[in-house]
């Protein structure tokens, strides 16, 4: 049995692919770009916490074989998978309301003080848990960069956290862009349409993942 890759060696590969991962565009980005445009900054970041969240969850569960468990039994992969899916559907269809209200300022308004920083932070954390991807990459990717020499639960879960801070960090670079083009796409017509191809993003990743695809 080939042994896994020695951590302080390779850790900054890890952070390299964690980040390369984080990068690429899906269900995590779209979810961003809302929070960001309907909540502004303090909303994105506490969406971001809850996303980190839900990374060290995982590979908590991973050292612990929960999720191995988890995907090697259909059903529950099934019931994980479309779990995840509605919650993307649902983000989703909450974007594409707020497109009908888009010239409507006093009703964004409404909006943001009826989600709130929890609001946001279980949004984000719902998001992360119901990304399978993420548990396939718990699952098979991060136990490759763990240590023989040393405790595995420790090294699984602090790897966890590694890798939730890379995504955080990601993040809150591509929030912080998100919010610097923000005069740009707050005119009513730019946000309307913008808002519209979020949430069709959203319902399309959405379905993918409840699908199986």
């Amino acid at each position: 049995m080939e042994r896994p890759i020695d951590v302080p060696t390779h850790l900054p590969l890890f952070v390299i692919t964690t980040w390369l991962l984080a990068m690429l565009p899906g269900a995590g980005q779209a979810f961003m770009i809302r929070q960001t445009l309907e909540g502004g900054s303090r909303l994105a970041r506490a969406a971001i916490a809850g996303n980190a969240t839900g990374l060290v969850v995982w590979s908590t569960a991973a050292a612990a074989g929960l999720s191995a468990v988890l995907l090697a039994d259909p059903a529950a992969y099934t019931v994980v998978r479309v779990a995840g899916g509605l919650v993307l559907v649902v983000l989703g269809i909450s974007t594409l309301r707020s497109a009908r209200g888009a010239n409507d300022a006093s009703g964004e308004c409404r909006e943001r003080g009826r989600t709130g920083w929890w609001g946001a932070y279980a949004a984000g954390l719902g998001t992360s848990l119901g990304n399978p991807k993420a548990g396939v990459f718990a699952v098979s990717v991060l136990p490759q960069f763990v240590t023989a020499d040393g405790p595995v639960m420790v090294t699984s879960v602090l790897l966890g956290v590694v890798w939730a801070l890379v995504n955080a960090c990601w993040y809150l670079l591509f929030t912080w862009a998100v919010g610097r083009g923000r005069a740009f796409v707050s005119g009513p017509l730019v946000r309307r349409w913008l808002n519209i191809v979020t949430g069709v993003v959203l319902l399309a990743l959405g379905a993918a993942v409840a699908g199986g695809v």
